[in-house]
């Protein structure tokens, strides 16, 4: 299969980063313009409450969160994988002094975000290093993650607000933070991490999906009898409307939960969205994906890079698996469609970001358009993944 050229110029650059030549930006080159990214990331001023999330590029205004916001995790996840792309010793530095500031987050149970808090920014830094204080804090973080769980439901609760709404809301993003649990089975030889996130995988198989496999966002369930109260898409378009990222997480979450227990039903559940997803008639030529799939204004509807970013990451391990060409083919569309001057924040742009685009929240008209913290990451995982095929 013939890579086009802008993946092959990552893939140069990739190279001549391994060199340890020095992240001096090109001005005239893509890669020199992702180099130049990179930078902006190592060169963000180090202050515990003030983790970038997203940025509004036209004032330089970055919004910053403290370390109990879900996105904390993925900014020194993001120098982890930039050090694992360049072996460039200072990204590993200034990721090890970020992971830092998150560590406290293993003792907060308010939260069902640990997995994005902790398995990113931690489990990352265990990817790249033997460390035993990072396996004692994932193995904390999960037993936290555990006093979430409800055992007449059979899953983890996610959100805590709205209960006027909700009893007990599970959304598809949740599926994320199952990555945790397994991996605090296998450092610490208990099987009751492994054996909740199964509970919740399955809970979640049986009643998020629709008939032409879409997933709701939000299932709220009766924590007395367990049975399902109503299911929704609160960050979507509608109730009934496909949000884009949340299928996103889907086909993550279950291809991720095959990785660990081979369970074919979760493989099926996979393709099944992930099929929906790339051949859904309002999925625009170059592959990055309207915020919803069914929003009525397409295609005047921002389109949401990070779906598309995530998309790409868990689709190549769905092609690991299943040697399924289309997946591999659309995850290769992605990667060199933002490899692109239309999604790359330009160089100008002294943020600590790479991708431009996103979209956080519509229906609460926040982060419409704009870099997230979150987009790269996942971003930087495919060109990973990619690489390691």
């Amino acid at each position: 299969m013939k890579m086009c050229n802008s993946f092959m110029i990552i893939l140069i650059t990739v190279f001549s980063l391994n060199c340890h030549a020095q992240l001096e930006p090109k001005s005239n080159t893509i890669d020199g313009k992702i180099q130049a990214r990179f930078i902006n990331l190592l060169e963000y001023p180090i202050d515990s409450s003030a983790i970038p999330r997203t940025m509004i590029v036209a004032t330089g205004v970055v919004k910053k969160v403290p370390s109990k916001d879900w996105t904390s995790g993925f900014f020194p996840g993001n120098l982890w994988q930039i050090y694992q792309l360049t072996g460039d010793v200072r990204f590993k530095e200034k990721a090890a002094i970020w992971n830092a500031f998150i560590e406290k987050e293993k003792f907060n149970g308010k939260t069902h975000d640990m997995g994005f808090k902790v398995y990113c920014s931690f489990g990352k830094g265990l990817l790249v290093e033997k460390n035993e204080k990072y396996k004692a804090i994932v193995i904390k973080s999960a037993q936290t993650l555990i006093t979430r769980f409800n055992p007449k439901i059979g899953a983890i609760r996610s959100w805590d607000h709205n209960k006027e709404s909700w009893d007990f809301p599970v959304i598809i993003d949740n599926m994320l933070n199952l990555e945790l649990l397994f991996e605090a089975s296998k450092l610490s030889g208990d099987t009751k991490f492994r054996n909740i996130a199964i509970q919740h995988a399955n809970t979640t198989l049986k009643n998020h999906f629709r008939k032409d496999n879409s997933c709701f966002h939000v299932v709220d369930y009766d924590t007395i009898t367990g049975a399902v109260r109503s299911r929704g898409t609160h960050q979507g378009f509608n109730n009934q409307s496909s949000w884009a990222r949340g299928q996103s997480w889907a086909v993550y979450g279950f291809t991720m939960a095959y990785r660990y227990t081979k369970n074919k039903e979760y493989l099926k559940q996979a393709e099944a969205t992930a099929k929906y997803y790339i051949n859904n008639k309002n999925m625009p030529v170059d592959g990055i994906a309207y915020w919803d799939f069914n929003d009525t204004s397409i295609p005047n509807s921002p389109r949401d890079v990070s779906s598309a970013a995530v998309m790409a990451s868990a689709l190549i391990e769905l092609y690991s698996f299943t040697k399924n060409k289309t997946y591999l083919n659309y995850a290769n569309k992605v990667i060199n469609t933002l490899s692109t001057d239309n999604y790359l924040l330009n160089e100008s742009v002294k943020g600590p970001f790479i991708l431009d685009h996103s979209t956080g929240n519509w229906p609460k008209k926040d982060e419409i358009d704009q870099p997230i913290t979150y987009a790269d990451y996942y971003f930087l995982e495919a060109i990973i993944r990619k690489q390691a095929l």
